[in-house]
Formats: structure tokens, C-alpha cells, sequence
């Protein structure tokens, strides 16, 4: 049996429902809990909330909370009904239109001697994303790597908006000259993983990665100058002022955090540069199709040294093992070791006998960074694949190679070809006859799709979190970089004041943009599932707003287009 989706999903123009699980199921307890309602003298819901004077009639206030606590969260369930009953979710046509699945995210499933999925395998993990548990048992695999948790994106949460009550945009089509942008930025990311950001301003490589990208135009999304240009010193920044301003890593990756009465160093272990011996993968067609079809690979060559991220594999290996909310429970921490104060709405920010705690002190913040974290995944997960189930870059990367070298008829846009065919572009600085995409990780991308990307989500609700807790226009004293070795800190030299609001941003960026540096994630990946994980936080925010006793006004903060909002 099929079950109907409670929202509509479009995806490539054609309609597709999605099961929610024993829903028929869930409804029956429902049944069982009106008619106990019934029996203690209670109206239950039906299209309204229950009366307290039902409550008053049993003369206890045990049970008139009870009604309140029943009251508020009917009114957030229809709130949330209300705001996603006609919510249409929209594929960018991909996939009807290349029936060879060209264009579309089949890692681990079996691929055949030109890079291409195997039908059926595809057939297969379609049959069983329309239809049960029991059909996911049934894909065909092509290595011993396995799907990463697609099931999840049909969870129901108990607050905040349903995971399939979100929407983001079609992300941009295999043949479209945006992602050509896209995959050339991947690729100059590559180039300079392993030049200091701070040096990116002198680097020959990143001002010919500037010159390329700007080559582009309008289709390419990424940080410009005022005068609307990418500048070698803006390159693989975000989109906030904050992103732009300063340093380009996060003082939140820098300065001083305990953890308890743990001093936790903000040195990591970070993996060899080619200098020092290390290497990129997947730089050749048969490792490319081992990888592909989901055989795992060897470790990594770890650099002995602990170091601070300077450069962009260090940023690549931080986000190749965090925990997801590690970021950001680490920003918290260096925001309680600074003293930075909450934001003014805060109920106990004026308070002469009362601190808050459970409510709007450091427990609230702590637990709530990783309470957003699962939503934010099962958020992302559904149109991960549920609706886009967009390719990785290292395949498109291929597609490009097979379609330059080889003459296969990919569709993939000219200007992409332009430029790995110039000596003055791409041409000049990739592999001799390569046009694979060097991955910073031996597997890879992790098996799910790659739009939208986890990682970005989980920054975008948990960045929004702390900018509701805390006073944005914080001025950080005494910012500091790091050497070109990242084995010492300075104060850094800069006029540009850098405040906490600012800084978030970045560090959401930071994390976002460390997934492309890799080589596993797009630009639009990260730009859109950082609103994404913005809009979950903010609906759990409110959610939560109506559960306070304290004289509560709401949480104030910036969103990440700039404008400010009251929740």
C-alpha cells in the first residue's frame, strides 16, 4: 500500500508521492486519545482548541495547565499546517531529461565501464524512495559503502516545522552555465587548498582564479567587491558583510574556549600538503569508478604537526570528521569564555534578583545548538532525496573531462570547456590531460546528494540560534591569525572591527564553503541550505517563544540577507 505525502512533491516535472510511514497507524492512536478526552469530559480538538473552562470544571490546576500546555502546541501544529499545505516541491528537471541519470547523484550503486549507473540499480533506489523500508533492502550495491540514512527525510519531529515543510529553489541544471561557474570555482578551490588564505591577495594562482571566475559574470554567485568583481582576497567567501570582513577564517576557530574546566586547544590534526608528501584523489578514471561505485578507499596521510586552519585543506579536513553542531557549541563556548553578553531582550538582562538558566541562560543556549542540529539533517535529508538528488562535482568533474578529452556527448556548457582548454585559464593550472575535480578526502563524497548539504544546514540553524541569544554588535577584542605554518597565533593587524553577529556568519560560511574547498559540495549547495537551516531554527524559535512565563518580547536577530526579525 502507498501512502500519500502531506505535502505535493514535483520533482523533474514529474509527480511524485512519497510515503510517510505507518501514518494510518499514528492516526488510530490519535482516535484513542480523543476518546479518552471524551471520557474525563474534554471536547477534543477538532479544528479548535479545547476550552478551559472544561479544565474549570474539574476544579484543578494541575489540569488547567494541562489544557494550556494541550492549547499551545495545537496552535503550533496549526501554524505549521497552515504554512505548508500548499507547499510544492520542485525538482530542476534533470532527471526526465537525461534518461542515463547523467546528471543526477547514483554513488554507490553499480556504474558500468564508462562511468554511467546501471539502470536497473537506479530503477531500484526509485522504487524504493516512492515505496517501503523493505525496499531499501533491495538495492543493488556497487562496492561495500552504503547509502547514508535517505529513510530520515520521512521523519516527523515534535517541534518546530516538518521537515517537508521547507522549501528550497531547483538547483541549477547540468547543462546551464551557472554550474559551469560552479565547477570552475571547485576546481581553482583545488588548486589553492594548500596556499594560505592570508596570502591569497599575492598568489599568482588565485589571481588567475579571480580572472577565471570573473569571466563568468552574473552566473557565477560567489563574494565581489563593491565594484561587483571576484578579487583574488574575496575569493571563497560567503555572502554577508560579516563573511568579507576580516580575516577569512572565523576568530571562532582562534580564540581561547574551555569546555568545563577543560581547556580545549583550537589546534587541529589536519592532513599532509603535497609538499609535505601528502595528496589529492580520484585525479584518474579508475580510481574515479572505484569510488563511485561505493569501494572504500585507504586512510588519509596525517600531518604530525597540530596546527590552526590556515588554508583550505585544513578547513577541509575540519569539516571531513567534526560532529555538526561542533562548530557552533565551540563558538558558544569561546562567547561564555569572552563574557559576551546576551542580547538585550533577554528577560534577565535587567534583573537584580535573577539569572536566567533552564530558561535564557548558558544550559538553554547549550542544549539547543544540538536539540536543531537532528531537524536541520532530517530537513536537508528529505530534499536530499526526496526532490533533488543533484550529482557531486566529482562527477560532474568527469562528465566534463569525458566530454573535453574524449568527445562523449555530455551537454555540459562551453564556457566551462572554454576554460579548461585555455593555458591563460583552468588550462594552465590543472593536471596535463586531467580534468578530473582532486578531492581533498580518499572516498570522496559521503553517499547522499548533494543538495542541499547537511553541513550548511546544520550552520544556518545553528548560527541563527546563537545570533538570537547573544548581542550581535559585540565588538571582539584582540582578533589573531595564524602564521603560515599555523603553528603560532598573532594579533591580527587589520582596521576592520570585527563583531559576534559578523563573525557567525562567517563561521557558518567558513563551514559551508570548507564541504566545496573539498571538493564534495557546490556554492549553491551551501548558499541555500544555510536559509534553509535559518528558516528551521526560526520556526522552532517560535515555537518555543509562546512556552515562557518571563516577560518575553521575542528573539531578535539578522538574518543572513541582512535584514532583522523579531521571533
Amino acid at each position: 500500500m502507498k501512502n500519500k505525502n502531506l505535502t505535493k512533491t514535483e520533482n523533474n516535472n514529474v509527480n511524485f508521492p512519497t510515503e510517510r510511514r505507518k501514518f494510518l497507524g499514528r492516526l488510530g492512536k490519535f482516535a484513542v486519545a480523543g476518546a479518552a478526552a471524551g471520557a474525563i469530559g474534554i471536547k477534543p480538538f477538532v479544528g479548535g482548541k479545547t476550552s478551559e473552562a472544561a479544565a474549570q470544571k474539574l476544579g484543578t490546576d494541575k489540569f488547567r495547565r494541562a489544557i494550556r500546555c494541550y492549547n499551545l502546541r495545537v496552535d503550533a501544529a496549526r501554524r505549521h499546517l497552515e504554512s505548508s499545505s500548499n507547499l510544492l516541491h520542485i525538482g530542476n528537471g534533470d532527471e526526465g531529461a537525461y534518461p542515463n541519470k547523467i546528471a543526477n547523484f547514483t554513488k554507490g550503486l553499480p556504474h558500468d565501464s564508462n562511468g554511467e549507473v546501471n539502470p536497473s540499480a537506479y530503477a531500484s533506489l526509485m522504487s524504493a524512495l516512492r515505496g517501503t523500508s523493505a525496499d531499501f533492502e533491495q538495492i543493488p550495491m556497487g562496492g561495500n559503502r552504503r547509502l547514508t540514512n535517505p529513510q530520515s527525510g520521512l521523519a516527523f519531529d515534535m517541534e518546530g516545522k516538518d521537515s517537508q515543510g521547507f522549501h528550497i529553489p531547483p538547483a541549477p541544471a547540468f547543462a546551464s552555465r551557472e554550474i559551469a561557474a560552479e565547477i570552475a570555482e571547485n576546481y581553482w578551490m583545488a588548486l589553492l587548498r594548500d596556499v594560505p588564505f592570508q596570502d591569497y591577495a599575492d598568489s599568482p594562482i588565485a589571481q588567475a582564479a579571480a580572472a577565471d571566475l570573473n569571466i563568468f559574470g552574473s552566473d557565477f554567485k560567489g563574494a565581489k567587491n563593491s565594484g561587483g568583481q571576484v578579487a583574488p582576497n574575496n575569493l571563497f567567501c560567503g555572502l554577508t558583510p560579516g563573511d568579507k570582513t576580516g580575516p577569512h577564517i572565523s576568530q571562532f576557530f582562534y580564540q581561547s574556549l574551555f569546555f568545563g574546566a577543560n581547556e580545549v586547544s583550537q589546534r587541529i590534526r589536519t592532513v599532509r600538503g603535497i609538499s609535505d608528501g601528502g595528496r589529492d584523489y580520484m585525479t584518474d578514471f579508475s580510481s574515479w569508478l572505484a569510488v563511485q561505485n561505493g569501494v572504500s578507499q585507504g586512510s588519509d596521510l596525517y600531518d604530525p604537526i597540530p596546527r590552526y586552519v590556515r588554508n583550505g585543506r585544513d578547513i577541509g579536513e575540519w569539516v571531513h570528521v567534526d560532529v555538526l553542531f561542533q562548530a557552533y557549541f565551540q563558538a558558544f563556548l569561546v562567547l561564555s569564555n569572552l563574557n559576551a553578553p546576551f542580547d538585550g531582550g533577554n528577560p534577565y538582562a535587567n534583573s537584580t534578583t535573577q539569572a536566567g538558566f533552564a530558561t535564557f541562560g548558558a544550559p538553554h543556549v547549550a542544549s539547543l545548538l544540538c536539540e536543531v542540529a537532528t531537524r536541520a539533517l532530517k530537513t536537508v535529508w528529505f530534499q536530499k532525496w526526496y526532490v533533488h538528488r543533484r550529482l557531486r562535482p566529482e562527477v560532474f568533474a568527469e562528465r566534463v573531462h569525458q566530454r573535453f578529452y574524449n568527445n562523449t556527448n555530455y551537454p555540459v556548457h562551453s564556457e566551462i570547456l572554454n576554460s579548461v582548454g585555455s593555458s591563460l585559464r583552468l588550462g594552465g593550472y590543472l593536471r596535463s590531460g586531467s580534468a578530473f575535480l582532486p578531492q581533498a578526502f580518499p572516498e570522496g563524497s559521503p553517499l547522499h546528494p548533494s543538495y542541499g548539504a547537511g553541513h550548511a544546514t546544520v550552520a544556518g540553524a545553528c548560527t541563527t540560534i546563537l545570533k538570537a541569544f547573544f548581542n550581535e554588535s559585540t565588538i571582539i577584542q584582540n582578533p589573531v591569525v595564524p602564521d603560515a605554518t599555523g603553528t603560532t597565533l598573532s594579533p591580527y593587524a587589520g582596521s576592520e572591527t570585527l563583531t559576534v553577529g559578523g563573525e557567525l556568519n562567517k563561521i557558518a560560511s567558513n563551514i559551508a564553503l570548507g564541504r566545496n574547498i573539498a571538493g564534495v559540495h557546490w556554492r549553491s549547495d551551501g548558499t541555500e541550505s544555510l536559509k534553509l537551516g535559518e528558516a528551521l531554527a526560526i520556526s522552532i524559535l517560535r515555537d518555543q517563544a509562546g512556552c515562557y512565563e518571563e516577560q518575553f518580547n521575542g528573539f531578535t536577530l539578522t538574518k543572513f540577507d541582512g535584514t532583522t526579525i523579531t521571533v
